[in-house]
């Protein structure tokens, strides 16, 4: 067994070490092809409401969402899986709002039960940057606070109490190429770095590799670099009766 089926069969025992608890109730409807419209906010319904929802979402994007994947990184399955949207409500026991953390383990257990999906986990090497150190050195303030977030902004990101790792999985993002962490610094720290928007040109910051470089010290390098993939082994179309 190659050292990526290891991983994989591994991370497969550990996600069925602990079955999580199931919805009480849930529906779910398949939606035709013609009756999709564009939504104006969210699919996923807000943390703590007493329903959850889901609206006109493919599976490879509930799948990315209740296992903490980027979508980009769900490969495998028919070719059916990006193109037939379904509506998902469901309801925790005891009619209590849950938080986006609490719902994810239900959410995985609901497609296990209802599409019979089956998966596995491997490392594959694809197309990305590495995050450096850049020539003069890093320009980094390590983080005192005792709270920690990430914001991604249009022109910008906004961290505090975070680790490089943590901003290498922010700048995939903007990039759309996965980014890992090869700076080895440790610890975690605070910073605004603020760049020109991606998609515009009458912006006055710099470019994205050039505001890492003068305002963190750091630089991306294209590279192929390791990416855990989440593999679709089986899926039904047609879930299991409500």
């Amino acid at each position: 067994m190659g050292a990526g089926a290891a991983a994989g069969a591994q991370s497969k025992q550990e996600d069925a070490t602990a079955k999580p608890a199931r919805f009480e109730v849930a529906s779910i409807r398949m939606i035709p092809a013609d009756k999709v419209v564009p939504l104006a906010g969210s699919p996923i319904s807000a943390p703590g409401e007493g329903l959850f929802r889901m609206r006109e979402v493919t599976l490879p994007f509930a799948i990315a969402w209740a296992f903490g994947v980027d979508q980009n990184r769900v490969t495998g399955g028919p070719d059916w899986l990006n193109t037939q949207y379904f509506e998902i409500s469901a309801k925790p026991e005891g009619d209590v709002g849950l938080t986006y953390a609490q719902v994810k383990p239900l959410v995985q257990q609901l497609l296990e039960d209802r599409f019979h999906l089956a998966y596995h986990r491997e490392m594959q090497n694809r197309k990305g940057y590495a995050l450096v150190v850049a020539t003069g050195g890093p320009k980094l303030n390590a983080s005192k606070s005792q709270e920690g977030y990430g914001y991604i902004l249009r022109d910008g990101i906004r961290v505090q109490n975070r680790s490089l790792a943590d901003l290498a999985g922010m700048l995939q993002f903007p990039l759309g190429q996965p980014v890992v962490d090869q700076t080895n610094l440790r610890g975690s720290f605070d910073f605004d770095l603020s760049y020109a928007p991606m998609d515009g040109t009458d912006s006055s910051l710099p470019s994205l590799s050039v505001a890492l470089e003068e305002q963190l010290g750091l630089k991306l390098v294209s590279r192929q670099v390791p990416v855990q993939i989440f593999v679709i082994d089986h899926v039904d179309r047609v879930p299991v009766e409500n």
